[in-house]
């Protein structure tokens, strides 16, 4: 009896060593499965990822909107903001999302022969663009600023009324045909490249750190507020 009781107590006792090693794995690997999760959520596609930049440019169009008709109205305008916005259309429109089209998408497109007509146009207006920032930066950083009014409204006239159907063909038509002429994989890869180029271009906090930039210049002409943008 007393050899059957030992190992009766042996048995519980290890019994009670599993299921305590148990009670402590399982919650690390449930926060571990959580995390990962996290991660997942965390993945943006190609596409997303391209639109919401678009979003970046749509909100310094909505500044240039602002600034034109100040300028019209002869209302105050610091024109510093007017750089600090070009800036952020050459730094993160021109040279990392346009760069990003003009490496990744265009070329495919053009080799399966795919909307090229359409990639034609557009390429021509990241050219065109360029040039309509740089001149937008030389009215900004001129002494004289008031006395370019005319020749400020007309360019910045120009830039958005070509971005905003250049935007919206992308978003519409490009982007949407991207999954059916690359392999998903491929896909997956392409978007892992965006997010490593973005964090090199742009530090840690990426995406994040331009939209804070650019609400910081909306707040300080005081457009920040959607509901600003509600017909009474």
């Amino acid at each position: 009896m007393s050899s059957e009781l030992s190992m009766r107590r042996g048995f519980i006792k290890k019994a009670a060593i599993i299921a305590g090693g148990a009670l402590i794995i399982s919650p690390l690997a449930f926060a571990k499965s959580l995390l990962n999760s996290e991660e997942k959520e965390e993945e943006v596609s190609p596409n997303e990822d391209l639109m919401r930049e678009h979003g970046v440019l749509r909100r310094i169009i909505l500044i240039y909107r602002e600034a034109v008709h100040r300028v019209r109205e002869k209302q105050d305008l610091d024109p510093a903001l007017i750089t600090k916005s070009a800036n952020l259309i050459r730094h993160f429109i021109e040279d990392y999302h346009e760069k990003l089209e003009e490496n990744f998408l265009f070329p495919r497109f053009e080799k399966a022969g795919q909307l090229t007509d359409l990639v034609t146009a557009l390429k021509n207006q990241h050219r065109t663009g360029r040039k309509l920032t740089n001149h937008i930066m030389e009215i900004a950083a001129s002494k004289n600023f008031k006395s370019h009014g005319k020749d400020f409204v007309n360019i910045i006239s120009q830039f958005i009324c070509m971005y905003e159907p250049h935007a919206a063909r992308e978003d519409t038509v490009l982007f949407p045909a991207l999954q059916k002429i690359v392999p998903e994989s491929e896909y997956k890869e392409m978007g892992e490249k965006f997010e490593n180029e973005e964090h090199k271009l742009f530090g840690k906090s990426g995406f994040n750190g331009i939209v804070s930039q650019v609400a910081d210049i909306e707040k300080a002409l005081n457009i920040y507020e959607l509901s600003k943008f509600t017909p009474a």
